[in-house]
Parts: C-alpha cells; structure tokens; sequence
C-alpha cells in the first residue's frame, strides 16, 4: 500500500512538472523520482529484515546472535543494492544527450 501510495505521489509530481520543464528536465526529473523510489523500497525492505533480525534474539546485551547479524548483513546489502541501481538509473539519465 505504501509503495503504490508512494508511486502515486512521484508520479503525480512528475505531471506537474512536466508542463513547465524540457524533454530533458522531464526525462531526469523522471530518472530521479525512479531513483527516489528504488531507494525508498530498498531502505522499507531493509528495515524489515532489521525488524525480523532484532527478533531473532530479542535479548538486549549487547551482543547479537549469529542469527541476527546475517539478518543484519542482508539487510545492509539489500540497502547497499538499492543505491547501486538507484545510482544507475540516475547516471543513465545524465548521460543521455539534450
């Protein structure tokens, strides 16, 4: 629901937008919504893999299990993969000529 609802606003924003820009602003400002977004629903992942992780050892000591620190690996990973695309979508929009 958040993701769709997200979407609608980017989307929303990016109608408006687009009567005043070029092609070319409306292109990027696209990209960057694109961007926004991928990163948004891989920092929601993450925060879940988080939540799930902190659950998997719900003892507050300091230390984690083993358990809760692969969690927490993959999650910084999805995070990680999430701006690596979000980078790409951006840079490819950069790129592309006026």
């Amino acid at each position: 629901m958040r993701k769709h609802l997200i979407l609608a606003v980017m989307a929303t924003a990016t109608l408006g937008l687009a009567a005043c820009n070029s092609a070319q602003d409306q292109a990027e400002d696209k990209a960057e919504n694109q961007a926004e977004a991928v990163r948004e629903q891989g920092e929601a992942k993450a925060d879940a893999m988080e939540d799930k992780a902190d659950s998997l050892d719900p003892t507050v000591d300091g230390v984690d299990s083993n358990a809760e620190q692969a969690m927490e690996d993959k999650a910084d990973a999805v995070r990680e993969q999430a701006d690596r695309k979000a980078e790409q979508i951006e840079d490819k929009a950069e790129a592309t000529p006026q």
